[in-house]
């Protein structure tokens, strides 16, 4: 994996979160993907169970603002710092750390913390 695999998987990682489009969402993951929505949490195992999973917790276009930075690659592992602010009232922001192991340019495994900022 190269940065800009990365950066190119989160961009359209970004697209479908505003989207909510079942296939946009797919195109994100292998068959065989686990989605790890919490560290400590069973994973979500399989695109369709993803794209299933995502529908249920989604947020609403224009919802959110998000910025981030690659912290690290190699190996088909990379690790991205986020931010994430609803737009919504009252407000939140949310700081991110996504490990991401992509196979090409679909992730088969990707484990995110979220953190409420005070």
């Amino acid at each position: 994996m190269r940065e800009k695999d990365l950066d190119r998987w989160v961009t359209k990682y970004r697209k479908a979160w505003e989207s909510n489009d079942p296939a946009d969402i797919a195109a994100l993951w292998t068959e065989d993907a686990a989605w790890f929505r919490r560290p400590d949490e069973e994973p979500v195992r399989g695109r369709d169970a993803i794209v299933a999973a995502w529908a249920e917790v989604a947020d609403a276009p224009g919802e959110t603002a998000f910025e981030y930075e690659v912290l690290g690659f190699g190996d088909g592992v990379g690790f991205v710092r986020g931010w994430t602010t609803y737009l919504t009232e009252p407000p939140g922001e949310f700081s991110n750390l996504w490990v991401i192991r992509l196979t090409k340019d679909r992730a088969h495994e990707f484990t995110e913390w979220w953190m409420e900022k005070p």
